[in-house]
């Protein structure tokens, strides 16, 4: 168990991370020349300057405050510490948006410990939006000021909203799973990255649905969610934390009117 003055430090310490962040994406987002290199041969996995020198600032951070704890960022790897905790980075969720100019990627940030994330950010740097959740606290803070997190009361699926990044889910059967449920809700929109589990956090929409994810992926936003009261599991109802299949909801209800179109 963590003791207060731990858990003010560790939040004290993702703030810094995230203000670190924004320097160094912000230094490059919507510059003329940008270019990225793929870290994939079969198809576009773009990773930029801007992706390597955030983390990169986000790790020397940690390097100074915090060095007994374990690292996995999506750029350069782990590092381990002795502590028990493992800071996640993903300096910038969502590359093709950065690269296309467009302000729905974001910093994620969280802390995990055995069980799982217990503290998380979501950033947008140049929007200047955070949402943090965790240790008691679920808010954001952005231009209109600071206000609390709260997803959505549960409400019919036919009257939803739904969020995700790409319209092709994962693999062929995952993507019919997913096109189950398409047509039994109210809109969906796609190409919002992390910015979409924000979104759900604040109350916005119902449900994000994906597939494909990794480790670094998810964890931030499992954190805001649950601490805003939503839900994040995998398509079975089982833990996400891992990454995989993503399914993600304002609350039980349609959680699991979701999950059973998912494996009906």
């Amino acid at each position: 168990m963590l003791t207060q003055t731990e858990m003010d430090d560790i939040r004290a310490t993702a703030a810094e991370l995230a203000d670190a962040a924004r320097i160094a994406t912000l230094a490059h987002f919507r510059t003329p020349g940008l270019t990225a290199d793929t870290k994939e041969t079969t198809h576009f996995d773009p990773v930029t300057v801007a992706d390597r020198a955030c983390e990169q600032a986000m790790r020397a951070i940690l390097a100074r405050r915090r060095p007994q704890d374990s690292i996995l960022g999506e750029e350069f790897g782990t590092t381990t510490g002795t502590s028990g905790l493992t800071w996640v980075l993903d300096p910038i969720d969502g590359t093709r948006g950065y690269l296309s100019g467009t302000p729905t990627w974001g910093v994620l940030i969280s802390i995990a410990d055995a069980t799982g994330p217990i503290y998380g950010v979501i950033d947008q740097p140049y929007i200047q939006e955070r949402f943090e959740g965790g240790f008691g606290v679920a808010q954001v803070t952005g231009p209109m000021g600071t206000a609390a997190l709260r997803a959505r009361a549960p409400r019919s699926l036919s009257q939803a909203i739904m969020l995700s990044t790409f319209p092709e889910v994962g693999n062929p059967e995952e993507g019919a799973a997913f096109r189950r449920v398409v047509p039994k809700v109210r809109l969906v929109r796609y190409g919002m990255d992390c910015y979409g589990y924000a979104l759900l956090a604040a109350g916005q929409v119902d449900l994000v649905i994906e597939a494909g994810l990794q480790t670094y992926d998810v964890q931030a936003p499992i954190a805001v969610i649950e601490a805003a009261g939503g839900m994040v599991t995998n398509w079975q109802g089982g833990s996400a934390h891992q990454g995989g299949q993503v399914l993600a909801a304002a609350n039980a209800d349609i959680h699991a009117a979701a999950m059973a179109l998912l494996n009906s």
